[in-house]
């Protein structure tokens, strides 16, 4: 083959593989902005300054709590966990301010709809079964492993406020300061540039990797055959599959770099490669291990703990794999179809053209609203460090 044909192929392959991301996109777009919607009026009502009063200890209700408010505090990958460094330092429960990690980029509405999308409703389900499944079983772990003096030393370690990734988007409060019903602040002046806030700021902070699983995901879907994946999961050997699935689910996400939402157009390609539903499982549940995270455990707590964290996160994401397939198994909620969208549809006048249409003018108009009431300063501020924020809690008035 000359260099010519070699040069008309790669082309053709980097065409196929853009394609595909792009069709993906045009896909799941307005599933995002429903989400990040949403999230954005759940969190104008969630004021962070109450967050901490109310993690005091790791009892059952308190984890409770901290999923709820998680869950409602959508968050990139990043910003979680800065985010859980804060509530820390301010006194919250170390396990109650993991268990808010995890939901917060786990158990959110955004990942929800896009797991729906591309992978089927049971997917959808096995996140929200999932999820707190692995937040109980993290509790049990830490009551075991968490001694004392690692406990304190890891405190120690955020006390000294060492900056990781998103700093002041995680210390950014944009709730909504006034009184009222819930429809009354939501409806207000007030509410609407807070939902406008948190809107644009959740999507600059997830955007980025958002583009990257896309890409990814695209790349895989064109450019690795399935022969590759078949021999990875070991789809000739079902048992083996299981079994194997959920241990290497969250490896393959290490390996991707690619956290929060943008991890699951990939979960779409190693479905249909034939990962095992809880390899599936564990494999969404991983961005809170990926590299740079960990080094950013190893910033906020030390060594010690990182290495601890990295570790109890691992078993509950292979521990929940195992969980959810069993739960679903005998209800007969596997899917017995790999057909996983991957946008190979293109794009047409149908349901996802006008619905992306709808939620573009909405998120034009939120981020209209954004810029004209003061937002594009808090953009650059984003990156900051732990503390900038401490004389500035940006609530809506």
């Amino acid at each position: 083959m000359g260099y010519g044909a070699l040069v008309h192929d790669a082309w053709n392959g980097l065409l196929h593989a853009l394609r595909i991301t792009g069709s993906m996109t045009w896909q799941v777009t307005w599933s995002l902005l429903l989400g990040f919607t949403l999230s954005a009026m759940l969190e104008a009502l969630v004021r962070k300054s109450t967050i901490v009063r109310l993690l005091p200890d790791d009892r059952p209700r308190s984890l409770a709590t901290a999923t709820a408010l998680g869950a409602a505090s959508s968050s990139c990958s990043y910003a979680a966990v800065a985010l859980a460094r804060s509530l820390v330092r301010k006194g919250a429960n170390f396990t109650s301010a993991m268990a808010f990690q995890f939901a917060s980029t786990n158990l959110v509405i955004e990942l929800g709809l896009i797991l729906g999308l591309l992978l089927g409703w049971q997917f959808t389900a096995a996140e929200f079964v999932g999820g707190p499944v692995m937040i109980v079983l993290l509790a049990v772990l830490f009551r075991r492993l968490l001694k004392p003096r690692l406990l304190d030393e890891a405190k120690a370690n955020a006390e000294r406020a060492v900056a990781g990734t998103m700093e002041g988007h995680a210390a950014m409060d944009m709730s909504v300061a006034a009184e009222g019903t819930t429809l009354q602040r939501l409806r207000s002046t007030e509410g609407l540039t807070s939902v406008s806030h948190n809107f644009v700021m959740e999507w600059a902070a997830v955007l980025r990797d958002i583009v990257i699983g896309l890409l990814i995901a695209g790349a895989a879907a064109a450019w690795i055959p399935d022969s590759f994946w078949q021999h990875l999961f070991f789809t000739d050997h079902p048992v083996g599959a299981k079994v194997w699935g959920p241990l290497i689910g969250p490896l393959v996400a290490v390996a991707a770099f690619v956290c929060s939402i943008g991890n699951v157009p990939l979960a779409a390609v190693l479905w249909n490669g034939g990962i095992s539903f809880g390899g599936v499982v564990s494999f969404i549940f991983a961005d809170l291990i990926i590299l740079p995270i960990i080094v950013i455990y190893r910033k906020y707590y030390g060594t010690r703990m990182a290495l601890l964290l990295t570790g109890t996160f691992y078993l509950t994401m292979v521990a929940a794999g195992y969980i959810v397939e069993a739960i679903f198994t005998p209800l007969d909620l596997v899917p017995d179809t790999r057909n996983a969208s991957m946008g190979t549809e293109g794009v047409h006048w149908n349901y996802t053209t006008w619905l992306n249409i709808v939620f573009l003018a909405i998120a034009a108009v939120l981020v209209v609203r954004f810029y004209r009431t003061g937002g594009g300063p808090m953009l650059k501020m984003m990156g900051g460090g732990p503390d900038d924020m401490a004389e500035h809690e940006h609530h809506c008035h």
